[in-house]
């Protein structure tokens, strides 16, 4: 925060506070020479009047106890600009104490799986369970408490794993997080050359829909544009997390529309890294759910 936004906020909260406090004093008692037993001058419904009179003196009182804790809030925690307060609290400061503590109470819960290995943890009823917690609270906003995923949401119990299913690489992206890019191809297909395009990928995996001269056409621009991560059988590439065009496993929907959309605008999706938050032993109970979905019926 700059000095001048800093010096900005300090004024009008000082001023707005002693603004408060003048109102209360002034209110607080009748001017010199004018009686309790006068009225203000104001009627309402022919004959009620009203008396000129302080405030009550318990509706006072809580007046000036707002005011007063407000002071003392403000020298004691932050809220005047960029002063912190003399108690030098601050929310990052708390969230990093509460996550000391909860790891010296529930660290050595996780590091008791540390030196199993990964295929075996998937079978280890105590880390799965752990691991399911983990993925709740951490995974299923985009996942879905099923694991199943949604539109754009990887799906995490089938088999159309982008960068492969081993247990050491999806280790790797829930520590690291993935970025997967589809670069925008409707400036240099054209409107045209995108429906050809499409026409060919749906025919991949469904051959015989679509126009035969279009799939022909699509197939030599698909080689052109698309086999440097596709490559040239359109089966993909896990290394670069290009998917595989020629099964049922479509992240942003399988419609010619649909296919036309992500050819023509691209895509960008992004897996955050999770290192910081769950830390190596929390990840590895959290790989061994998900493994473990691989293994139920259906998975």
């Amino acid at each position: 925060m700059s000095a001048f936004w800093s010096w900005f906020i300090i004024i009008l909260t000082v001023g707005n506070i002693l603004g408060c406090v003048w109102l209360l004093q002034s209110q607080s008692k009748l001017p010199a020479g004018v009686s309790t037993e006068e009225t203000t001058g104001h009627v309402w419904d022919d004959n009620l009047t009203e008396y000129n009179k302080p405030m009550p003196r318990w509706w006072l009182i809580l007046f000036w106890l707002t005011a007063i804790f407000g002071a003392v809030y403000l020298v004691l925690y932050p809220g005047l600009g960029s002063f912190g307060g003399t108690r030098g609290w601050s929310q990052v400061a708390q969230y990093e104490r509460e996550r000391a503590e909860a790891e010296a109470r529930f660290g050595n819960v996780f590091r008791a799986f540390a030196d199993i290995p990964l295929a075996e943890l998937a079978g280890n009823a105590d880390a799965v369970r752990l691991g399911r917690n983990l993925f709740l609270n951490n995974c299923a906003t985009c996942h879905g408490s099923d694991g199943r995923g949604a539109r754009s949401f990887p799906n995490l119990t089938d088999d159309a794993w982008l960068y492969g299913k081993a247990p050491e690489t999806i280790e790797a992206t829930i520590t690291n997080g993935r970025i997967g890019v589809m670069p925008a191809l409707g400036a240099a297909l054209g409107e045209e050359g995108v429906a050809e395009v499409a026409a060919y990928v749906v025919s991949l995996s469904r051959p015989g829909d679509g126009d035969s001269a279009a799939v022909a056409t699509g197939a030599e621009k698909f080689q052109l544009f698309c086999t440097a991560c596709h490559g040239p059988e359109a089966k993909g590439n896990p290394a670069i997390g290009a998917p595989n065009l020629t099964d049922d496993d479509w992240l942003h929907g399988r419609t010619a529309a649909d296919i036309r959309d992500v050819i023509t605008n691209g895509r960008t999706n992004q897996m955050p890294a999770q290192l910081e938050i769950l830390g190596p032993d929390r990840i590895r109970v959290l790989v061994a759910y998900l493994l473990s979905l691989q293994a139920e019926p259906g998975g």
